[in-house]
Parts: structure tokens; sequence; C-alpha cells
């Protein structure tokens, strides 16, 4: 069915039609009554992705996350994150097209991203320091939003939490309960949220007045493999406790522990960060830093619908509040167990 059919079912021209879909107040009300009718018999359904082209805008927002397929789906953040824009979306009336490719492809083809005109505009998640494609989207016209802050263009608009803030809290915790050999396994160094975080690490034991120790670093790269690989690494090294830059590798951490028979936290005290569903399930359940996720995915998406009605009125930055939930993977510390 289409709108030749509807015309011709209704006695009228094509053009009538369309006004009468798009509302037009130049059409007689009782043409437009008949031409509703036959629409609802008939059941006719608007193609919306070609009144958006013909109108200059599709009402559909890219998600673009530059990572691998594998990874997207392993991690629970990127499930919770996608829920969160796509809520957000379906309030505004708005859709969510997902561009799901390995990153080296995504960055051949960002022009594609840009000039297809099948998309409003751009969410862009866990990008990299520097990422050619986040520059393309700089350098353009289409309107984007980060979820991450960008480390160096102030031009741009996100929504992030305050990553150092929060990494030095946890750390901070664990100086209270009287840790002192705290170890880290940072995010990725070329992710503005690994880098951050090792920022706070560094800053916690600076303000107990610590130097840190190069050894007790050790990156990983946001996976539960990676956090395994890791602790592994970190196991002869005998840290009194382990900040850990994210739950996936906690997770791994958890593993690798268990596997080496310490016992958490009486051997060694663990903190992850983000606080995902299976924190509070872990064995022993997890002391890390919630962030909250869905309501960053819900904020990027009206931020990036505002930037869309409303150019050329200089960027958004939104920083969302973390919170530090304490729970069985460390204890009073190891003072209070020699007492």
């Amino acid at each position: 069915m289409n709108l030749e059919e509807v015309a011709r079912l209704s006695g009228v021209s094509r053009s009538t039609v369309s006004r009468v879909i798009n509302n037009d107040p130049n059409v007689r009300e009782d043409t437009r009554q008949r031409v509703l009718e036959v629409v609802r018999r008939v059941g006719y359904q608007p193609n919306t992705a070609a009144r958006g082209l013909a109108a200059g805008h599709t009402r559909i927002l890219g998600l673009v996350i530059p990572m691998g397929v594998s990874a997207l789906f392993a991690d629970p953040y990127f499930p919770l994150l996608i829920q969160g824009i796509s809520s957000a979306c379906n309030m505004h009336d708005h859709s969510v097209m997902l561009w799901l490719a390995d990153p080296d492809y995504e960055r051949r083809t960002i022009r594609q991203i840009t000039h297809n005109g099948l998309i409003d505009g751009v969410i862009v998640a866990s990008m990299l320091m520097d990422d050619p494609l986040v520059q393309a989207l700089a350098e353009g016209d289409l309107p984007f939003v980060l979820v991450g802050r960008h480390p160096t263009d102030n031009r741009v608009s996100y929504v992030d939490v305050d990553n150092r803030a929060a990494a030095r809290e946890a750390v901070a915790h664990l100086l209270r309960l009287g840790y002192r050999r705290i170890a880290t396994i940072t995010g990725p160094q070329n992710m503005i949220a690994g880098a951050d975080r090792l920022d706070g690490y560094r800053a916690a034991l600076k303000d107990r007045g610590l130097a840190f120790d190069p050894d007790l670093i050790l990156e990983g790269d946001f996976t539960e493999a990676g956090g395994y690989a890791a602790m592994q690494r970190l196991l002869p090294r005998r840290p009194e406790a382990v900040f850990v830059a994210s739950d996936m590798m906690a997770l791994g951490a958890l593993r690798a522990l268990r596997e080496a028979a310490c016992r958490v936290p009486e051997d060694v005290a663990l903190v992850g960060f983000d606080d995902m569903p299976f924190a509070a399930r872990a064995d022993p359940p997890l002391t890390t830093v919630r962030q909250p996720v869905q309501r960053a995915g819900a904020i990027a998406a009206e931020m990036l619908i505002d930037l869309i009605k409303h150019p050329g009125q200089g960027p958004r930055r939104v920083i969302l509040p973390t919170e530090l939930i304490i729970r069985a993977s460390c204890d009073a510390g190891p003072k209070a167990r020699k007492h």
C-alpha cells in the first residue's frame, strides 16, 4: 500500500494524500476525513525514514562503540548503556541505529556514518584517546555526543562520571582500613576512563604520603580474561589489596585468587568499579564504585536530541555522581585482624 493507492481509493491526488498525512491545514475537512478513513481502513503506514529524509531529518540516532563485537556483548556495561539510550529515544520518538564493526573498520568507514543521511546525530561510547573517528566527527557538521569526557577538545559535548575522584575514594577506603601495599589493575591507558582511574589511584596514595610502586600497577583491558591474567602476574608481588578498574576485570581477578588458594578478603582485599549486576552476587560480594550506566545513556541521547534541535548553542557537559558500595570483598583491614 502506497500513497498512489490511497489516493486512488480516496478519489484525490497523491499530493492531497501527502498533505493530509503531514497535517497540512490547507485541506478541506471533508477531504481530510475521507482520506483518513481510507488510511485507517487499509492500515497504511507512512515510510517514516523517507518522510524524514524529505524533511531533512530522520529521527534516528547512531550509536558507535569502537570495539570488537565479541567484547561488546561480553561486557554487561554495554547492554545497560544501550538500554538507557534506547529508553530515552523511545520517550522522544526517536530510534537508535547501532553501528557494529571492529574499530579499524569503523574508522575507515566514518564517512559513511557521517554522510549517508540516515542519521541525525551520533553517540560515541568507549572512545580511544585521539580517536580519528571522534576527530572526523569534530571536523564535520553532524551533531555528536560522547559517553566519556574528551581529554583535550573543549568543543565536544559529553556525559561522564568523575572517574578520577571515584577511584581516589575507592583506594582511600582501602587506606583507611589499614591496607598499605595496594596494587591496581588498570583499564587500557589509551582510554580516558582507564587513565583517569589510574590517576585517582595515584592521588589517593599521594594523599597519604605514599609513593606508588610501579611493580604494583598492571594494565588490563576491561575484560574478565584481562583481569585474570593481571592478577596472576600480581600474586608473586604479594599485594595486601587490589583496586581493579572494572567489575569484569575484578571477576577475573577473583577467579585467579581462588585458583591460587588466596582468600578474599583475608589474604587479599578487592575493590572493583561499575557495580554491575553480578557484583553483589560474587563470592564474596564485591566492594565497588557504582556508576549510573543506564542514566548516562539516557542523558547522552537527550543531550544529542537537544543539540540537533538547537544547534550552535555550545557544548553540553554532564558529570554524574558515583557511590562507593561497600561489601565483603574488603574487611576491617590487616591491622584489625592482628588484634
